[in-house]
């Protein structure tokens, strides 16, 4: 029964980490009720164990059917990539607890900024090139690469904003983007967490498959229904984590 529940939240996750980020809101608070006496650092190394193969799915579904700019994503990847395994080794040091008090002040502003600026993201015109793109793209990479490794929830959804506001993306292009940065973070995490011996791998294959399969899903409805179908669930992502992560630290 365990699994299948978890199982059930890792289809949803993958589904909705495809579109827009934020799966880890849906599967890490569904390991954390089925497995209450679980040591937290392995329920986010089973987190990460299916986490990387949705958004690694959905990168290479984006990929045949939106134009991405390799020359830029793949060093703005590998930017994540250090930055994550960084943040990673930095929580084993440091307590992230301060930023929980000012994630939800912090996404409420994307939220307000995305619903003021009602062009947002629906038309793709990049407003950097050449190295200026790619040294940008790599500064979201290496900065958030890190945060995810550190703290993580709500990555997906502030490299998709990110991508949008700081570069010009569309929705849609952006979703692509964050989705390859993504799984380079995953990947840094994992690797840190299987190192330490934090993953159940006889968990991490069947939620890895659940998690492809809500990820096809997502992907599908992305590219099917275009930029303003992420930009709505992007604002309702976001909506949902601005109240999770606020009960969080206000109410707890």
């Amino acid at each position: 029964m365990e699994l299948l529940l978890v199982s059930l939240a890792s289809v949803l996750a993958g589904f909705v980490d495809a579109i827009v980020g934020g799966g880890g809101l849906i599967l890490v608070p569904a390991l954390f009720s089925v497995f209450p006496s679980t040591h937290p650092a392995t329920l986010f190394g089973i987190n990460k164990s299916a986490s990387v193969w949705g958004t690694g799915i959905a990168a290479l579904q984006y990929s045949r059917r939106v134009e991405m700019n390799w020359a830029t994503l793949l060093p703005a990847a590998a930017a994540g990539f250090s930055g994550a395994f960084l943040g990673a080794w930095t929580v084993t040091v440091i307590s992230p607890d301060f930023l929980r008090r000012l994630l939800p002040l912090v996404l409420l502003a994307v939220l307000l900024y995305t619903l003021a600026r009602k062009e947002l993201g629906r038309d793709h015109a990049p407003r950097l090139a050449g190295r200026t793109q790619t040294l940008v793209a790599c500064g979201i990479g290496a900065v958030l690469g890190f945060y995810d490794g550190f703290f993580g929830p709500g990555t997906g959804s502030f490299l998709v904003f990110l991508f949008v506001r700081a570069l010009g993306y569309d929705f849609l292009n952006a979703s692509a983007a964050a989705k390859l940065l993504n799984t380079a973070t995953n990947l840094a995490a994992l690797i840190l967490f299987a190192w330490k011996g934090h993953v159940w791998w006889h968990y991490a294959l069947a939620l890895a498959v659940a998690n492809v399969a809500g990820s096809l899903l997502g992907t599908h409805m992305a590219l099917k229904h275009g930029t303003a179908f992420v930009r709505v669930v992007f604002i309702f992502v976001v909506s949902a984590l601005i109240l999770k992560t606020g009960h969080d630290a206000f109410l707890r």
